[in-house]
Formats: structure tokens, C-alpha cells, sequence
């Protein structure tokens, strides 16, 4: 049965964890701090709600979001509940991108996850509305709601509206890539000056198929978003009602006792990388998916994902491999239309149910697929027939890589090893054009832990791209990608080069063959001549020998797992909810 989100029913408060800091004698302190606040006695006694965004000033991503949580919390309000505002921290990739800054990016995830779980343990909140922007809050914030386990609804701040140039489109891709021009005096100073100013004209997350946008869609595919909520550009006024409706849609979820493990379940989590795969998207949900899994205690590693890309037929013509940036989507109907065409092609467990308490299929009961469009496709025409992310393995990576191949004529390479132990050093020699046609381009040392913090190499393949060389040679590492990355470029290698994989061990010229049909990455090597190497093989020590990187390099774990920090589910002996 649907939530009624109008009624405001009654909530027996000896049953939440807000009864610790609000019911009885013993909460008279803190029920002075709340009278402090301005709070009445009724706010007191409702349930207590927390509203976290990632609002700072960093970046467009998230600019918006304070303004949409005042929204949610109207909602909350109308609904009976009292929302406690609180934000966290974003490290936004477009701004990090390029330099040691990087290394903070997914170590950020986490933290958002753990400050989100740490703020709602200490204050006993009963219930979670979280708004996200950039690339790594969305999995942060969606991660906290399944290791909490309170009543949760997700939100995404959304996408940017695209720039103009030249009567095209366009996004911080391009501003990355056309530096790559300039670096091979393809483009004069005026013009790079003249991208950089009109690419990001509005707030809003990246407006392509990247990071963000993808995460986006697994919100409303995992069933922790309401439906379409992921789909309008930051700007645009018509969030609000989409704002105002989660917090009213979590009041119903606490009253009808609907949890996020009850949402994502393995179903859920395989609707979720059927949308990446049909997307053409980030390669990011391949650690993405994996942590969110670890939190509920469901085995779902990067092997599971890349089965299912593998499986799904993409369908959705987006940037960087297409054409179209997620207004475009929006337009035509959102993710919401993009899951109806994988309902319709038997691609979707219609029965998992989502965060206004109806199943998947009676979400999209009502949605009809548009004609008169081609961003996105029936799955019976679509633009390849498996996923625009796959997966790789082979004696190179015994714990599996990832490529995104969406847009790619040619899915095979071999060539040459031309090894590097970081980026800057990849970059510098890109930079100024010392690599020949046919390499492929190693870069080592930039694993979870032996980055610390697996940057993204975006500047890197986007300045290949930008010099034309995009499909002349290909690109391997234990980094990451940016979901704008395109070109044949190969991340989350994995044993990383840092605990002593196969990556750590290649020497220049070493033959590497990469073949993302078959899903393979082998170097010409024997287990012999392997094995020689690693005995003579010794660990290389990073720069980060203190503080926040130090400590996320101790417990880390493997790409394929999700690089994720500590034992999750599984090691459970209770749930925060059940406090």
C-alpha cells in the first residue's frame, strides 16, 4: 500500500532513539538545550528528524542545497516531525582534480558517511532526510542511511545547466579536455579563456553522465529517492515540491516502520547497476555500489556489477560517450523513463519497493515511454548490446579493473608499457607530448592505499583526449577515473601496486593486452617471471606519514570490495535504529 504522507499520525516516542534525549525527568538538560533553540514542547515531543546536507561554498555542486533543505524541513514539519538541520563536508572533484587535492576525494565518502552516522548517534535522531551534490556525498550520504537503518529519503541537489559554445553544449569536460588543446597549440589563449567562462553557467553537480549524475540514478533505482526527484536541474524552482515531499515521504516511512535495509535490498542493488550500465556511466559506481552493499552486509563486489553491466544493454545516449548532458534527460523524462525501458525489456525487479512505500513496478505503472526522442532508447534498440561500463581480469588484475566503453568504436588494445609511479608525472609527460602512438600509459601508486586516496586521473586522459590521441593509446591504473574520462582508459586495477599487484611489477615495454569484449587485462609475462619480479619487489612509501590520509591508508580496503573502511554489515551485533 502507498504512505499516506498527509496524515500525521501519532508516534509513540518510547520506541525511538529520541527518547534518550527527550522524554522523561532524566532529559531535563537536554531539553533545556532545546527550549534554548526556541523549540516548543510539542517540537519536543514529535520525533525528532535529521536533515543533513553537504551545503558549502566550494563548488556548484553544492550551493544549492542549504536553500533546498529549508524545503524538506517544511515537509518534515507538515508531516509532525522536527527537523534538526546539520551539514557535513564535500571534497569536490572538479576543484580537487589534478593535484595532490585529489587524494582527498574518496577518502571524503567515507568521512561524510561517518560524520553523518556520528551526528545522528549523538543526538538520537529518529529519521534521515540527506541531500547530496558532488560526486562522493551521494554514495556518503546513501551509506550512512543503510548503516543507520532510521527511516531514510535521499535527495539529489541536481545537475547544472549546460554552457554554450559555439552553438553546442557544453561542461566542465570540455574546459578539461581543451586544456589538452592548448597544451598541443590546438587552442590559442583567448579560446581556452573563452570555454572556461561559459561552461558551468549555473549551481548544480556536473551536467554529464558523470559521477553524480550517475549516483543520481541509482538514488531513484536503489529506491531511496522518490521517483523524479533526481531528475531536475539545480535552478529550477520545481525541486522545491520534490524537496517538500521527501521530508513529508520520511514521517510516512517512520510511521509505517519502512527502513532502508528494507529498501536496499540485492534486487534493489542489481536495479541499481542495471541504470549505470544502461547510462553509459561513471566507472565510480563500481566502488559505489560495492560500499553501499557492505554497509547492509550483502556480498556485491566489483565482479557482481561488472556481470551485470555486462548483461544490460545502454541505452542512454549521455556525455562523455554521447551526445546529450542530463537536462536533456530530464526532459524527456527522467530516470524515471529510463527505468521504464528497462522494465519494458525485463531488465528490472519490479517488485522491490522504494521510498514512498510502493513497489518499483507501481512507481512506473504510470510512465510511458516517449516517442519523437533519442536520448533514450528501447532496450531493443539500443546503442550497444551490453553496458557502457565493463569489467576486466587476467593475470595483470587477479581482483578485476573497470573501463567505460560507452562510445567506443574499438574495445581492444595492445601495446607497450610506458610506466609511471604517480600522475604528476604521467601528466608532465603528457603535458608535453612525451608518449608515442600504441603505448599504454601506467600509472602506479595511486590505489586506495597507495595514493593514499585512489585520485581520478581526469586531467591526465582529458588532456590525451584534448591533443587528439584519445583512441592512439590507452591508459591503465590502480586510480580511479572521473565519470567524465573517455578514451580507452582502464582504473581500479587491482592488487593495487602498493600491497605488491602485478600493476607495481611492469617495466617499460612490457607487452599489455587489453580487450574489453572478452574482459580481459593480461601483460606478456609468466607466472615465473612474475613471481621473480615480486621477490625482488619492495613497497613504496607514500608522503602521507600523519593525519586523515595516514589513517585512511590503515584500513582501507581493495578496489573491488569498494575501498571501504571498516567491517560493515556483516560484524553487526546491533543496529542504530533498534537503540
Amino acid at each position: 500500500m502507498p504512505l499516506d504522507t498527509k496524515a500525521k499520525p501519532a508516534f509513540d516516542k518510547s520506541k525511538l532513539p529520541s527518547r534518550h534525549v527527550s522524554v522523561g525527568p532524566a532529559s531535563a538538560p537536554h531539553r533545556s538545550y532545546y527550549y534554548a533553540m526556541g523549540m516548543t514542547e510539542e517540537e519536543i515531543a514529535q520525533p525528532f528528524v535529521g536533515v543533513a546536507t553537504c551545503w558549502n561554498e566550494a563548488a556548484p555542486c553544492n550551493i544549492s542545497l542549504a536553500r533546498q533543505a529549508q524545503v524538506v524541513k517544511r515537509g518534515v514539519k507538515a508531516a509532525g516531525g522536527t527537523p534538526r538541520e546539520f551539514t557535513t563536508i564535500t571534497v569536490t572533484d572538479g576543484i580537487a582534480m589534478g593535484h595532490a587535492g585529489m587524494k582527498s576525494s574518496l577518502a571524503s565518502r567515507d568521512l561524510i558517511a561517518d560524520s553523518v552516522e556520528l551526528t545522528m548517534r549523538g543526538h538520537c535522531y529518529d529519521a534521515l532526510v540527506g541531500l547530496a551534490g558532488c560526486d562522493k556525498s551521494l554514495p556518503g550520504m546513501m551509506m550512512a542511511m543503510v548503516r543507520l537503518n532510521v527511516p531514510s529519503v535521499f535527495m539529489y541537489g541536481g545537475s547544472i545547466l549546460p554552457g554554450r559554445h559555439k552553438g553546442k553544449d557544453i561542461t566542465v569536460q570540455d574546459v578539461f579536455e581543451a586544456v589538452g588543446s592548448h597544451s598541443a597549440g590546438r587552442m590559442s589563449d583567448e579560446e581556452l579563456h573563452t570555454i572556461e567562462c561559459v561552461a558551468c553557467p549555473s549551481a548544480g553537480s556536473c551536467g554529464g553522465q558523470y559521477t553524480a549524475n550517475t549516483m543520481a540514478c541509482v538514488s531513484e533505482a536503489i529506491g531511496l529517492a522518490l521517483p523524479g526527484s533526481a531528475g531536475a536541474p539545480a535552478p529550477y524552482e520545481s525541486r522545491d515540491a520534490y524537496a517538500e515531499a521527501s521530508g513529508q515521504a520520511v514521517m510516512a516511512l517512520l510511521a509505517s516502520g519502512i527502513r532502508p535495509r528494507d529498501i536496499v535490498t540485492r534486487k534493489a542493488l542489481e536495479n541499481a547497476a542495471r541504470v549505470v550500465a544502461a547510462s553509459g556511466g561513471s566507472t565510480n559506481a563500481g566502488l559505489h555500489l560495492p560500499a553501499i552493499a557492505h554497509e547492509v552486509g550483502i556480498d556485491f563486489d566489483l565482479h557482481e556489477v561488472a556481470r551485470i553491466f555486462r548483461e544490460t544493454p545502454y541505452i542512454a545516449d549521455l556525455k562523455p560517450g554521447g551526445r546529450y548532458v542530463a537536462k536533456d534527460m530530464y526532459e524527456v523524462g527522467g530516470v524515471q523513463v529510463l527505468l521504464k525501458a528497462l522494465q519494458d525489456g525485463g531488465f528490472i525487479h519490479g517488485d522491490c519497493i522504494t521510498a514512498n512505500g510502493k513497489t518499483m513496478a507501481e512507481n512506473l505503472a504510470d510512465v510511458t515511454f516517449p516517442d519523437g526522442q533519442d536520448v533514450i532508447r528501447p532496450t531493443a534498440r539500443p546503442l550497444t548490446p551490453t553496458g557502457g561500463v565493463v569489467g576486466l581480469r587476467g593475470n595483470l588484475a587477479p581482483e578485476g579493473a573497470i573501463v567505460k566503453v560507452a562510445g567506443m568504436k574499438n574495445q581492444k588494445f595492445r601495446g607497450p608499457a610506458r610506466v609511471f609511479e604517480c600522475e604528476e608525472d604521467a601528466y608532465a609527460a603528457v603535458a608535453r607530448r612525451d608518449y608515442k602512438d600504441g603505448e599504454v600509459i601506467v600509472i602506479r601508486y595511486e590505489g586506495p592505499k597507495g595514493g593514499p586516496g585512489m585520485r581520478e586521473m581526469l586531467s591526465t586522459t582529458a588532456a590525451i583526449y584534448g591533443q587528439g590521441m584519445g583512441d592512439k593509446v590507452a591508459l591503465i591504473t590502480d586510480g580511479r577515473f572521473s565519470g567524465a574520462t573517455r578514451g580507452f582508459c582502464v582504473g581500479h586495477v587491482g592488487p593495487e601496486a602498493a600491497v605488491g599487484g602485478p600493476i607495481g611489477l611492469l617495466r617499460d615495454g612490457d607487452m599489455i593486452e587489453i580487450d574489453a569484449e572478452a574482459g580481459i587485462l593480461n601483460v606478456d609475462l609468466s607466472e615465473a617471471e612474475l613471481a621473480k619480479r615480486r621477490k625482488a619487489w619492495t613497497p613504496r612509501e607514500h608522503d602521507y606519514q600523519s593525519g586523515a590520509l595516514w589513517r585512511y591508508a590503515q584500513t582501507v580496503g581493495p578496489a573491488y570490495q569498494g575501498a571501504v573502511t571498516h567491517p560493515g554489515g556483516k560484524a553487526e551485533t546491533h543496529v542504530y535504529a533498534d537503540i
